[in-house]
């Protein structure tokens, strides 16, 4: 890629960059968010038009229009948020829009072999009449990554491709990328994990403002390094931890939950756990364990059978809505369908939850005035980077999008705060902020239920762990006697400890 640029509304997305991969090898590219890593990758794959700038593909020059073009040159890509057909089954996504060889005609039984080869040779188990809507984030990436496979592509892009795997699934991917290298395949890998980018690439480019400000060899660098040419800055991954008085009441107490999932099987069975003040409970586990469900019954968007008591009162029947209002904050999955509307400006957004409020509304008209004095402040406290407070949420990088979210729910002094998977797909800078502003939250008091499959940020902020499996908590233990091997054997239940 020669001289490539692409400009937005206000911001140099990506600003003249050279861009050399070299064929069988694996490419990372790291950056914070915004830095045009996902952007410059769009333009390979044909999602944008660079406004400058040439592509060469085995010293060929080529224009890529559209996606289309790219797997005809040999580009797959598995995008961050996945461009999947909820309604059509696995097999029918992976097939979608490659012409068949018998005309008008499928052979069903020949695509569902080929599907089924792939999946044994690569290890990427998925049921392929299963409707993608009721598959788990991590398969319906697994999904993806065979859907390029199945078209027989020569580069696979990869964005944030460990972002919901587990430590042991992340090195079967490693093992997996590295035999597509041994094959002759080549990888362009963007993530924001500095120790698997130094486990596994052979070659790093990190972009900052648009611009690629280094490449170098795996050997020549470690993570101090990598972190100072991305944020200009050491990241910190240790934070204060107050002591807090000793308190026996729970702010959050669930008995004997259970919740189904969309296929109405049990998704949480017979759960029971408590959340204290100041204290940040940690639910780790493989993804698509009835973390979703958990989070949504707490929240009150999904039904349950059991008991849950907030501040010792009974919140089980009541609305999402009044649950909000008596101090419970939630930070959601995903946030482009479950957190933020994508449409509406950031002062918008920060306000969704407290709209009709008198500081904002009174008899039905919006105090615009003070919704924009209110975005302003937020913006300024939570370092959110945008043209505008007017600035559309969906034209934000992920990591603003987030801050946007946080920024929210935080400032509401919630009592209990539920974050879901609150850092997943964020660069090393990113995370560090929305680090902070939980371990303030938990300083302050706040009982925290912090539910992710980053096991690394599990152990970097929780008080305490619980392990959940199959709808099942296998294991609980303190911080300071936690052991990751052990949590590993809880997350695939091959034991069970609990420690009071």
């Amino acid at each position: 890629m020669r001289n490539i640029s692409k400009r937005f509304p206000g911001v140099k997305a990506v600003d003249h960059v050279d861009l050399v991969v070299e064929k069988g090898m694996i490419h990372a590219l790291l950056g914070e968010n915004g830095a045009g890593k996902t952007t410059l990758m769009n333009i390979l794959y044909g999602l944008y038009q660079p406004d400058e700038g040439e592509i060469f593909i085995n010293q060929q020059k080529v224009h890529i229009t559209s996606p289309k073009e790219a797997i005809k040159h040999g580009i797959g890509m598995v995008q961050q948020h996945y461009a999947l057909a909820g309604a059509l089954s696995v097999w029918e996504n992976i097939i979608l829009g490659v012409e068949s060889t018998k005309g008008l005609l499928l052979d069903q039984k020949q695509v569902l072999n080929q599907i089924a080869e792939i999946s044994e040779r690569y290890k990427l188990a998925v049921n392929p009449s299963t409707p993608v809507w009721q598959i788990s984030v991590g398969s319906q990436q697994r999904v993806e990554i065979i859907k390029a496979l199945y078209r027989q592509v020569g580069i696979l892009i990869l964005d944030e491709p460990t972002a919901v795997l587990t430590p042991q699934e992340v090195d079967d991917l490693f093992h997996t990328l590295k035999c597509f290298v041994e094959q002759g395949l080549t990888i362009i890998l963007i993530t924001h994990k500095l120790r698997e980018v130094l486990s596994v690439a052979d070659r790093i480019s990190v972009l900052k403002d648009g611009r690629i400000v280094g490449t170098y060899q795996r050997d020549e660098v470690d993570e101090q390094f990598l972190s100072k040419k991305m944020v200009d800055r050491t990241v910190t991954k240790s934070f204060s931890r107050e002591s807090l008085p000793a308190e026996t009441k729970p702010v959050a107490e669930m008995q004997n939950i259970s919740v189904l999932n969309d296929k109405r099987l049990k998704a949480i069975k017979n759960l029971s756990l408590k959340v204290f003040p100041g204290e940040i409970l940690g639910i780790a586990g493989v993804d698509g364990n009835g973390q979703k469900e958990l989070a949504e019954a707490l929240i009150g968007v999904r039904p349950l059978t059991g008991k849950i008591f907030f501040n010792q009162f009974d919140i089980t029947a009541i609305s999402t809505k009044e649950r909000i209002a008596r101090g419970i904050s939630f930070v959601a999955e995903d946030r482009h369908k479950q957190a933020l509307a994508l449409d509406m400006g950031v002062d918008e957004n920060l306000v969704l939850t407290d709209i009709n409020k008198k500081k904002f509304s009174s008899k039905g008209w919006v105090n615009w005035k003070a919704v924009k004095k209110h975005a302003l402040e937020m913006m300024q406290d939570f370092s959110i980077k945008t043209p505008s407070c007017k600035t559309k949420a969906r034209s934000l990088s992920g990591g603003n999008q987030q801050k946007i979210v946080l920024a929210r729910e935080i400032t509401r002094n919630p009592k209990f705060l539920i974050a879901v998977q609150p850092t997943r797909g964020l660069d090393i800078g990113a995370t560090e902020v929305i680090h902070k502003y939980l371990m303030d939250q938990r300083n302050k008091g706040c009982a925290i239920l912090l539910i992710s499959t980053e096991l690394d940020e599990i152990m970097c902020l929780s008080d305490r762990i619980a392990v959940i499996f199959e709808g099942e908590i296998t294991g609980q233990v303190r911080i300071e006697s936690a052991k990751v091997e052990e949590i590993g054997y809880w997350m695939t239940n091959n034991w069970a400890r609990e420690v009071k």
